[in-house]
């Protein structure tokens, strides 16, 4: 291994900023195509581990909650121990963690080692992203935050399609597997390349803070991921984490505020562009994930695809996403549009493909499908470059690696928000829409009495009936979905403005970070 690093250093200086990016970046990717990779391998693990499906649902609840709650550790963390042990440290543990999911024979082991994947990938996001920024000046960031972005906005796509891959043909192990090989390059790439951050060591840990924040993630999590199955707040216990939830956000907020050395350092919301960036982002999430959480079961359960074919239709909607990032990045780059038209242009994009969506039916064809998915990543990559150069123009390099924690804190829960959202709304209109159908369910119906339906839907038949309720809860199924499809499109058209708002990126560099941690 020694003698790998010697190798590595000696290349030229351009060859090692590549190769150094790259490791970055393959850390962040791996923590990130987690949250989506084990999808569709949850029914495969359900039989496996012998558990039911709210008991499996933990595998993806444990490493969301702990991610969100580490992910703000991160500055602090960076500021007492170094950037680059902290990824080192992080991709480590990560890659330890996911050998342990794989090798694991009960839910509480995975779970375990879900936790702990959570908890070391935490922080490969942000600093992935703080390095990134600095390693190139202001005016190239659109180029670092495209590089970054394809990585960051492709993963999730993409796991599905991989998930279902693994899974088809080796294993669920696999799922969790595949992540050792990259996180083994990374990590070499990172030792080998990366420079230290200065230190410091003289700000206190706020552990008051530390545990509100902790309360609120872990509460608001509860709620979202039990709601559904405890009818929401008709239920004591979920009424009960609201409350707890938002009390622990107040006095957190409160703290950050009046605290001298808070867990957060407070001067990150003081600049308009970045707490904007925060909301968008937030936004994002919800847009991206819901809809990716929507679209897999849409086509397996609703259209009968096989689950390596609902994967592999989801992948051109990536290739749109990582097009636009590649475009972008030029166009920012030589200031041929403002970055908030770019931004109205990708959420403008977003609102017309969840409007042809809604009119999805339940003989789509491949080829809507496909054009539709690809439209939507195109929007959200041109969303997603601007968005990131803009949150982070006017802030202070010193701040970076908090900000960053915190923006991709947004993310996470904006993505968890969204997917209990459009879940718990294809619960509640699956169940409206079957109610409506069910009322022209009736002898005076004359579409009943056709001589064409009659043999197949024959209402005085119990066969008869039940192929009607085949029919029924289908087509009410395809309503729900598209009710959902029109709740995203609300959801993207109510942004539009709000972009506007943002500031265009100042046109002279900033003085060099002293947290400089990439050659030039």
């Amino acid at each position: 291994m020694n003698t790998l690093v010697r190798k590595l250093r000696n290349l030229p200086e351009g060859t090692q900023h590549f190769l150094l990016i790259t490791a970055v970046m393959m850390a962040a990717i791996i923590q990130i195509i987690d949250t989506t990779i084990a999808n569709v391998a949850l029914p495969h693990m359900q039989g496996t581990l012998s558990v039911n499906q709210d008991k499996i649902a933990w595998v993806l609840t444990s490493y969301i909650m702990a991610t969100a709650i580490t992910m703000p550790l991160t500055g602090w963390l960076a500021g007492r121990i170094g950037r680059k042990r902290l990824l080192v440290i992080s991709v480590l543990g990560f890659t330890l963690a996911s050998m342990g999911c794989g090798a694991s024979y009960t839910l509480e082991e995975v779970i375990a080692f879900r936790v702990l994947q959570g908890i070391f990938g935490a922080s490969l996001v942000p600093i992935s992203q703080a390095l990134l920024l600095d390693a190139f000046p202001v005016q190239k960031h659109a180029r670092a935050m495209g590089i970054w972005g394809i990585g960051v906005m492709v993963a999730p796509i993409l796991g599905p399609t991989a998930g279902g891959w693994l899974t088809e043909y080796y294993s669920w192990r696999w799922v969790f597997y595949i992540n050792v090989p990259f996180g083994i390059l990374s990590l070499l790439g990172v030792i080998a390349l990366a420079k230290e951050s200065t230190l410091e060591k003289e700000r206190p840990f706020d552990l008051f803070g530390f545990m509100l924040l902790s309360i609120a993630i872990v509460s608001l999590q509860l709620m979202l991921d039990r709601g559904q199955s405890k009818y929401w707040f008709e239920s004591g216990e979920i009424l009960f984490e609201l409350i707890i939830a938002m009390l622990a956000l107040y006095l957190f907020t409160v703290h950050l505020f009046t605290h001298k050395n808070a867990y957060i350092d407070p001067r990150v919301f003081r600049d308009r562009n970045f707490n904007l960036g925060l909301l968008f982002m937030f936004l994002l999430g919800v847009i991206m994930l819901a809809t990716m959480a929507l679209f897999p079961p849409y086509l397996q359960t609703l259209l009968g695809y096989p689950v390596l074919d609902a994967g592999l239709i989801l992948a051109p909607r990536g290739g749109g996403t990582m097009l636009a990032m590649l475009l972008c990045s030029a166009i920012m780059e030589r200031s041929l549009v403002s970055a908030r038209y770019v931004i109205v242009t990708g959420l403008v994009l977003i609102v017309f493909s969840m409007w042809k969506m809604t009119g999805f039916n339940i003989n789509v064809t491949h080829a809507m499908i496909t054009w539709t998915g690809i439209v939507q990543g195109f929007g959200l990559g041109l969303i997603f470059v601007p968005l990131s150069t803009l949150a982070f123009a006017t802030l202070d390099a010193e701040l970076r690696t908090e900000a960053t924690s915190i923006f991709g804190l947004a993310r996470t829960i904006g993505s968890s928000l969204g997917i209990s959202i459009v879940m718990g709304q294809l619960a509640n209109n699956l169940q409206r829409e079957h109610a409506l159908l069910t009322e022209h369910v009736s002898t005076f119906n004359p579409l009943l009495h056709n001589t064409a339906f009659t043999p197949i839907w024959d209402i005085h038949t119990p066969q008869g009936l039940a192929l009607l309720e085949t029919e029924i809860t289908r087509q009410a199924l395809q309503l729900a979905y598209i009710d959902d499809f029109q709740l995203i499109m609300l959801m993207a058209l109510v942004a539009i403005p709000a972009a506007l708002l943002l500031r265009n990126p100042q046109r002279t560099a900033p003085p060099p970070s002293p947290n400089r941690a990439m050659p030039r």
